[in-house]
């Protein structure tokens, strides 16, 4: 948030700050899987860090326990870091929910090599020091979602009209289809990419559903984004919520 008025500031524009703080109890069930199944399919089964979806990322080729005494394992690590190094451009980073907590309160959206290294460092304490449901619980209040609009309270109402409590399935599953990119596509600006994505979200939502757990892909960049509608008005929000 702090980031977003001072980049305002630096423009010579002002940004008013949506927030409203809600306990987890008080955000739609069906949001939360929503979230869950979009950003961090294995969130309930990691400790901050996915290491399965970061070795597939990466194209980790050694063994699941990596030792600094075993030859082909040191190979493995320089053959993924090679490989991170020339596609860094496309790397999507596979960060958890807990690893995006950590950038959201204490680094930013600044895309650094030390960035990555410091979320790896702070997700393991968070799911130490917090669980589950808090990490969620705070993520889902201060999460991006649009233009000066922060956590799901403040999202569902801008978009929607309605608290958190009484999504549909259909709006909850387009607010967890805005999370990836929330100042270029939500259900406010360049709608058509929200739209791919919230359409495969309710395929893998559906209980009847056959499609295998896996991180969302990316849209087709030859995608139709649509026509953007008008923004929501961003009211001033003083409280940030409960520290």
């Amino acid at each position: 948030m702090e980031q977003r008025v001072r980049e305002a500031r630096e423009a010579g524009d002002s940004l008013a700050i949506l927030q409203e703080w809600v306990p987890l109890v008080e955000i739609s069930p069906t949001l939360v899987r929503a979230v869950l199944v979009a950003e961090d399919y294995r969130f309930r089964e990691h400790r901050g860090i996915d290491w399965v979806s970061l070795a597939e990322e990466v194209r980790w080729s050694g063994d699941d326990s990596f030792s600094w005494w075993s030859a082909p394992d040191l190979g493995a690590l320089a053959d993924a870091v090679g490989y991170v190094w020339s596609n860094r451009e496309e790397m999507r980073g596979r960060s958890t929910i807990t690893q995006q907590l950590a950038k959201n309160l204490y680094f930013g959206t600044d895309r650094s090599l030390l960035r990555k290294a410091m979320e790896l460092v702070l997700a393991p304490r968070l799911e130490r020091r917090l669980g589950k449901d808090r990490i969620l619980e705070l993520y889902l209040n201060v999460a991006e979602w649009g233009p000066g609009i922060f956590g799901v309270e403040a999202a569902a109402r801008a978009y929607f009209g309605r608290p958190a409590s009484s999504l549909s399935l259909d709006q909850a599953a387009a607010l967890a289809a805005t999370l990836p990119h929330p100042l270029t596509s939500s259900p406010a600006r360049s709608p058509g990419r929200m739209v791919w994505r919230k359409n495969l979200l309710l395929e893998r939502l559906d209980p009847s559903s056959a499609i295998p757990p896996s991180p969302m892909p990316l849209p087709p960049p030859e995608l139709d984004i649509g026509v953007a509608i008008p923004e929501p008005e961003a009211l001033p929000i003083d409280s940030l919520g409960p520290r």
